[in-house]
């Protein structure tokens, strides 16, 4: 070694390269302030009653019961009004009214109101908390009812034949469910067989001897179009709560008329599906 040479550093082996040290950062975490639960509140608030408002608006709504036309299928005792059901508001655009359909309709074309009806406030803040005690079933409205579904557009119904009965279409309908005062034995009114014209249903009470319905309305059919949704279920009292199944007629023709749109399109695109296949099964050889 030569003096004054100066010392050579060492040489990697392989020659690798020697990488530099990376700088060292320190991490800082942003803290977001967050809301205090009365900031928050009135955000949980709209969004509760937005989702309300719209799905009263277009799926489901609570009814308040205040009449005792349908004794005993929606009240436990005699005078046990205050019923609440639920109403399946979709259930109509996807099939047509059935007979035996319990159903919760708009009365204003021709039956009288039961209770004064309160006009909607004007304020939004009272708006948005009206819609919701409307859509929970607190502010009964005096034009609602809610009756079963006799007769549909072309039928012919009539009471009584031989056994009591009201007859559809000739045919006398086995009705379980109809509630008679004690001491009462006229269970339904005679009346001359009626034509249920096109657009509108016959629709009757359980409570058979105490129901307004289309025996002594007028004009005596309900609109189609005034028809909110079927009742499917007892919300209130809990005690109460039970499905309320549709009841079918057995021997009653079937009518077409009140067939939903969407199920008659979807069996044309299904028969035209089928015709195409036929065709091309045929041309190939």
């Amino acid at each position: 070694m030569t003096v004054g040479d100066p010392e050579q550093p060492p040489v990697p082996e392989d020659d690798e390269p020697v990488e530099a040290a990376a700088p060292q950062t320190t991490k800082t975490h942003e803290h977001k302030p967050r809301l205090s639960f009365w900031q928050e509140l009135p955000i949980l608030v709209a969004v509760a009653v937005g989702l309300a408002v719209l799905i009263k608006s277009f799926l489901f709504q609570a009814f308040f019961i205040p009449s005792g036309s349908m004794e005993q299928t929606l009240h436990g005792c005699q005078g046990c009004q205050g019923d609440r059901v639920m109403v399946n508001k979709v259930v109509y655009h996807l099939r047509g009214i059935k007979r035996g359909d319990i159903v919760v309709f708009n009365g204003k074309d021709n039956y009288p109101d039961e209770s004064p009806v309160q006009a909607e406030p004007s304020n939004i803040v009272s708006r948005a908390l009206h819609d919701v005690a409307d859509f929970v079933g607190l502010t009964p409205k005096g034009t609602d009812y809610i009756k079963r579904v006799i007769g549909l557009p072309g039928d012919v119904v009539q009471c009584c034949d031989a056994q009591g009965r009201v007859t559809v279409n000739g045919v006398g309908l086995d009705e379980p469910y109809i509630y008679v005062d004690p001491g009462m034995t006229d269970t339904n009114k005679t009346f001359a067989p009626v034509t249920v014209p096109k657009g509108t249903l016959w629709v009757m009470g359980d409570h058979r001897n105490m129901s307004q319905d289309s025996r002594f309305i007028h004009p005596s059919t309900v609109p189609e179009s005034d028809v909110i949704g079927r009742a499917f279920v007892v919300i209130w009292p809990p005690s109460r709560w039970k499905f309320l199944s549709p009841r079918s007629y057995a021997g009653v023709s079937a009518h077409l008329a009140g067939a939903s749109p969407m199920i008659f399109g979807a069996a044309v695109v299904l028969a035209g599906t089928g015709l195409r296949s036929r065709r091309r099964r045929r041309r190939t050889p």
